[in-house]
C-alpha cells in the first residue's frame, strides 16, 4: 500500500501538485467549520446578538456555495492553476483583514471574501488533480487533500479552543496567515506546471455572465432558505419561521425555473445541461449530494440529541464527533488505495449503507445508552463516510472525461447544496416532531421529546442515504464504463 502511494510522486510535478493541494485544502478547512467556535466571542466583542454574529459564518457558506461553479468556469477560461492560486491569496488576505476588523460590518465583508477565496480554491482543485493523475490513480491522489482537510479540522478544534480560552478570537482568524503562506509557497509551482497548458480553445471561451449571476442568486437563495434568519426560535414550525422559510423556498423554485428556461433558450449557456445526459455522471452527483446531506445531518442532529435530549454540555458534542475526525486521518487513504487497486463496485454503496446503519442505530437506541454510547452507535457512519468520500470524488471526475471543469464545478456545487439540504431536512423533521410548547414542559419530558424527534429525523435521513446507496449500486466504475456519447461543447478548454 505504501509503495503504491510512492508511485504518485514519481516526478516533481506530481509531488508538488499533491503538496500544494493538501496545503490549500487545510487552509480552506481552517477557514470554514471551526470558525463557528468564535461566534460567542465575536458577539461579546462587538456587542451584538449571537444570531447576528453568526452571519460571519453564514456569509462564508453563502458565498462559497453560490459561486463555486462560477469559479470553475473562470478556471476553464483563465487557467485552473491561476484561479486556484488567486483563491489562496484572496482567502489569506481576507482572513487577515477579518482579524483586524474595527467593526462588525467590516468583519462580515471580509468573511464574505473568505468564502469567495474558498470557492476559487475548491472549484479548481479537482480539475488540477485530474490533469496530473489518470483515472487509475485518482483514488489515492484524492485521499491526500481529503486527509489534509480532516487534519485542518482537528487543528482548528484544538488550537482555536486554546486561542478563545486564553487569547482572543482574532488569533483564530490570523491562523490562516501562516497556513496561507505555506499554501502560497507549495502551490506556486503549479502555476509553472499548468500555465503553459492553457490552449487557444480556452482563450476563446466566453462566459455567459448573465447566466452566471442568475445561478449565483438562485443558489444563494437556496442556501438562505435553509438558514434561520427569522425572529424567534431557530425552528421551522413557528409563525416567524413559516413566514420566512416558505417564501424563501418558493422564491428559490421560481429562480430555479427561470434559470433552467434561460439556459435552454440561450445559444451560450452558463451551465450546459447536455453533460447531465451522461447517466453515470449524473447518478454519481446524486450520490455525492446524499452523502454530504448525511454529513451535515450529523453535525445538525447530534448536538441536539446530546445537549437537548441527554442534557449534556457542548463539550460532550466534541467528544462524540471526535472519532470521526480521527478516522479521517487514515481511512480515506486506505479507501483510495482500495479503489485504485481493485476498483470495487460495491465500495461506495456499502459505505453509504454503513452511514445509514449508524443513523438507524443511534435513532433507535440513543435514549437507551449513556452519552459515550453515541459514538459507538455512530461508528458505522464514521467508517462509511471516511471510506466513501475519496472513492466518490474519483468516480465523479472519471465519469466525465469530456470536461474536467464541469465535473469539478458540479462536484463542489452538489457538495455545498447537499450540506444545505442536510441541515434543512433534518431540522425541519425534528421541528415538526417536537411538541408546539416544548419549552413549557418539565426537563425530563422535554428531553424525551427531543430524543423522539431525533428518531423521526434520523429515519428520514436513513431513507435518503439508502436511495443514494441504491443509485451507487448501478454506477459503473472507471475501468468498466463505456465511452461517453455526450459531445463536448464547442470551444471547451479541456481538450
Amino acid at each position: 500500500m505504501i509503495s503504491t502511494f510512492r508511485e504518485l510522486g514519481t516526478n516533481v510535478e506530481r509531488r508538488e501538485t499533491l503538496i500544494g493541494l493538501a496545503s490549500s485544502q487545510m487552509l480552506v478547512q481552517l477557514s470554514s467549520m471551526p470558525i463557528a467556535m468564535t461566534i460567542p466571542s465575536v458577539a461579546r466583542d462587538f456587542d451584538v446578538e449571537v444570531s447576528k454574529a453568526a452571519w460571519m459564518v453564514i456569509i462564508r457558506l453563502l458565498m462559497l456555495g453560490s459561486t463555486v461553479f462560477l469559479a470553475a468556469r473562470l478556471g476553464e477560461r483563465y487557467g485552473h492553476a491561476r484561479v486556484y492560486f488567486a483563491g489562496i491569496i484572496v482567502l489569506s488576505i481576507a482572513s487577515v483583514l477579518a482579524a483586524t476588523s474595527f467593526d462588525f460590518n467590516q468583519l462580515i465583508l471580509w468573511s464574505g471574501l473568505v468564502g469567495v477565496g474558498g470557492a476559487l480554491i475548491t472549484a479548481n482543485s479537482n480539475a488540477i488533480l485530474a490533469m496530473v493523475f489518470d483515472e487509475k490513480e485518482r483514488g489515492r491522489a484524492f485521499s491526500v487533500p481529503v486527509v489534509s482537510a480532516r487534519l485542518g479540522s482537528l487543528i482548528g478544534l484544538v488550537l482555536f479552543g486554546i486561542f478563545l480560552q486564553f487569547l482572543n478570537w482574532r488569533f483564530v482568524f490570523l491562523t490562516s496567515l501562516p497556513i496561507g503562506l505555506l499554501a502560497v509557497k507549495y502551490s506556486y509551482p503549479l502555476l509553472k506546471h499548468h500555465s503553459a497548458q492553457i490552449t487557444e480553445a480556452a482563450r476563446n471561451i466566453s462566459i455567459n455572465y448573465i447566466g452566471a449571476i442568475l445561478m449565483v442568486v438562485t443558489l444563494g437563495t437556496f442556501v438562505l432558505s435553509g438558514l434561520h434568519l427569522h425572529g424567534g426560535e431557530e425552528t421551522f414550525t413557528s409563525a416567524d419561521a413559516i413566514s420566512y422559510h416558505v417564501p424563501m423556498h418558493l422564491l428559490f423554485l421560481v429562480l430555479l425555473g427561470l434559470f433552467i428556461v434561460v439556459q435552454y433558450r440561450t445559444d451560450d449557456p452558463f451551465v450546459d445541461f447536455r453533460y447531465f445526459k451522461h447517466k453515470y455522471f449524473s447518478t454519481a452527483l446524486y450520490t455525492n449530494a446524499t452523502f454530504h446531506l448525511s454529513m451535515l445531518a450529523v453535525v445538525t442532529l447530534i448536538p441536539i440529541v446530546v445537549e437537548n435530549g441527554l442534557g449534556k454540555a457542548p463539550i460532550f458534542v466534541t467528544l462524540v464527533l471526535l472519532p470521526n475526525q480521527l478516522l479521517g486521518l487514515f481511512l480515506p487513504t486506505f479507501a483510495g488505495w482500495w479503489y485504485d487497486r481493485y476498483n470495487p463496485r460495491w465500495l461506495r454503496p456499502a459505505a453509504m449503507m454503513g452511514i445509514a446503519l449508524g443513523f438507524l442505530l443511534v435513532g433507535a437506541f440513543a435514549s437507551e445508552v449513556r452519552w459515550w454510547g453515541i459514538p459507538l452507535l455512530l461508528l458505522p457512519t464514521y467508517i462509511g463516510s471516511n471510506l466513501f468520500n475519496t472513492a466518490n470524488n474519483a468516480v465523479v471526475m472519471n465519469t466525465l472525461p469530456e470536461s474536467r471543469t464541469f465535473a469539478s464545478g458540479m462536484l463542489e456545487t452538489t457538495r455545498q447544496m447537499g450540506h444545505t439540504l442536510g441541515t434543512t431536512i433534518s431540522a425541519t423533521i425534528l421541528g415538526l416532531a417536537l411538541p408546539f410548547a416544548i419549552e413549557l414542559l418539565p426537563v425530563p419530558e422535554a428531553q424525551l421529546a427531543y430524543r423522539d424527534g431525533f428518531r423521526f429525523s434520523a429515519l428520514a435521513v436513513v431513507l435518503i442515504i439508502m436511495s443514494g446507496s441504491f443509485v451507487a449500486v448501478f454506477q459503473r466504475t472507471s475501468t468498466d464504463k463505456q465511452p461517453s456519447r455526450v459531445v463536448a461543447p464547442q470551444g471547451s478548454g479541456d481538450d
